[in-house]
């Protein structure tokens, strides 16, 4: 009998004390100085279209397997500095299209470059962006001409999503902290063909999930910000969809209803999920994923001041010095396939008097929120940056790789050296005459460690 009151009364005791924290947590949300804005928009094409991200395609598109997004988290800190960022079901943004975008965007809200971040999440089952990787595909003019009114139409609608996103600016608590899933595999170590269920895959990873929960004075959700290192490839289907990450989404969405959930890809270039190609594995993927973010949500979350600072730097990049006219024309007659295309355009260029890049202005990144770091990076980069970059700021900065210019592969010291696709053929595609030179993962590495300190001292 005394063990059953004594049970009743801490069972009234935390009756009476949960209501109180939960009063207390809703009171700190209040007061935490943090105003954010959400939108979303549909950018599903409402016709037949190319799709990009692999050569391998002969047809446009034919049908759809769920809906593309684009959608925008506008940010204001207790002190009124403002940032947005906005996460896309696109395979990149081209760099002559993301300034355009970020010129409006700056002139309409008042923001500097640094305050403004396009992320793409790589899903190659979305349209062609305008004239992006062009050599690698085989449609003709007429397709062109379709393509590029799409992307006019995207541009617009990401510029009045940001619109959007700012005139519905509430108050908010922001928190953070990183889950955990075993899905990427490094496809430079380990043969996709061979794989079984035993294997011991090799190669370096990163199975970090970045989180950054949003939400509203009464706890309630407003959106989940998450992230994952590798290459958004599960499917080469003919039907719009936004690959693992766009499942991963949905089961968010689906979990927290009225939400918002916003994927960005991390330095993922040489990981793939394996096994793939099918939608099932998708599927699965997505809802690993999400779980990882739930569980991260369940844990501890650390609260985020509402201090908010940002910085951005363009470095030049060298690449190796420009065959000549006779090296291309060697170049085509030694390829096939899109590699023959790619260096057939650049020979027409050179032939019509034109130059080709021997450097390239490449993006770098870095906000705070709180005391959360968040490092942005051009390109498709490989997962040793975002690894030596935790070793050098800490296991709990996320990475953001693929955003505000679909640059190219941005290869490690070790595979630029070794070549093979990451390291040396796909510079081709972009419409890069050859490799970067060596010295890039260590000129991009001090340029994020110079940017953070930089940053620690403002505040």
């Amino acid at each position: 009998m005394k063990t059953a009151v004594a049970v009743l009364m801490v069972v009234l005791f935390m009756a009476h004390i949960l209501p109180a924290a939960h009063g207390a947590t809703e009171n700190a949300a209040q007061h935490n100085g943090w105003r954010v804005g959400v939108a979303r928009m549909d950018i599903t094409p409402d016709r037949s279209l190319w799709l990009g991200g692999f050569a391998a395609r002969t047809r446009p598109s034919e049908g759809t397997l769920h809906p593309l997004w684009i959608k925008a988290l506008a940010l204001e800190d207790a002190s009124g500095h403002r940032a947005v960022l906005v996460t896309s079901d696109i395979l990149g943004y081209p760099k002559a299209m993301s300034e355009r975008i970020c010129d409006t965007i700056e002139q309409a809200h008042g923001l500097t470059r640094s305050q403004i971040i396009l992320s793409a999440s790589h899903t190659h089952c979305a349209p062609v962006i305008k004239d992006a990787l062009r050599c690698m595909y085989i449609y003709d003019d007429a397709e062109a001409a379709r393509l590029h009114e799409y992307a006019e139409q995207f541009e617009a609608r990401v510029v009045a999503l940001v619109d959007a996103a700012f005139e519905e600016m509430e108050p908010a608590a922001l928190f953070a902290g990183n889950g955990i899933a075993r899905i990427a595999v490094n496809r430079r170590n380990n043969s996709e063909r061979d794989l079984l269920p035993t294997t011991i895959v090799a190669g370096p990873h990163d199975h970090a999930v970045p989180t950054l929960q949003v939400s509203r004075p009464d706890g309630s959700l407003i959106a989940v910000v998450f992230g994952y290192a590798c290459h958004a490839t599960v499917l080469n289907e003919y039907l719009w969809n936004g690959d693992y990450p766009g499942f991963a989404q949905i089961a968010l969405e689906e979990k927290y209803p009225g939400a918002m959930a916003m994927f960005f890809a991390g330095c993922g270039a040489d990981q793939n999920a394996m096994p793939r190609r099918s939608i099932a594995f998708a599927e699965q993927y997505g809802k690993t994923l999400a779980a990882a973010v739930e569980r991260a949500m369940k844990d501890v979350m650390r609260p985020l001041a509402p201090s908010l600072t940002t910085t951005y730097q363009e470095i030049m990049l060298a690449l190796e010095p420009t065959p000549d006219i006779a090296g291309f024309r060697e170049r085509v007659a030694e390829t096939t396939g899109y590699e023959e295309r790619c260096n057939q355009w650049m020979l027409d260029q050179l032939e019509q008097g034109e130059t080709l890049p021997d450097a390239w202005s490449y993006p770098v990144q870095l906000w705070r929120l709180g005391d959360q770091t968040l490092v942005t990076l051009g390109g498709e980069v490989t997962v040793s940056y975002a690894i030596n970059i935790k070793e050098r700021l800490g296991q709990d900065v996320f990475v953001m790789g693929y955003a505000n210019d679909q640059t190219a592969y941005i290869p490690s010291e070790t595979i630029l050296e070794e070549g093979g696709y990451e390291g040396d053929r796909s510079q081709l595609i972009y419409g890069m005459p050859g490799k970067w030179l060596p010295g890039i993962e260590s000129q991009i590495l001090d340029a994020v460690e110079t940017l953070h300190d930089t940053v620690l001292q403002q505040e």
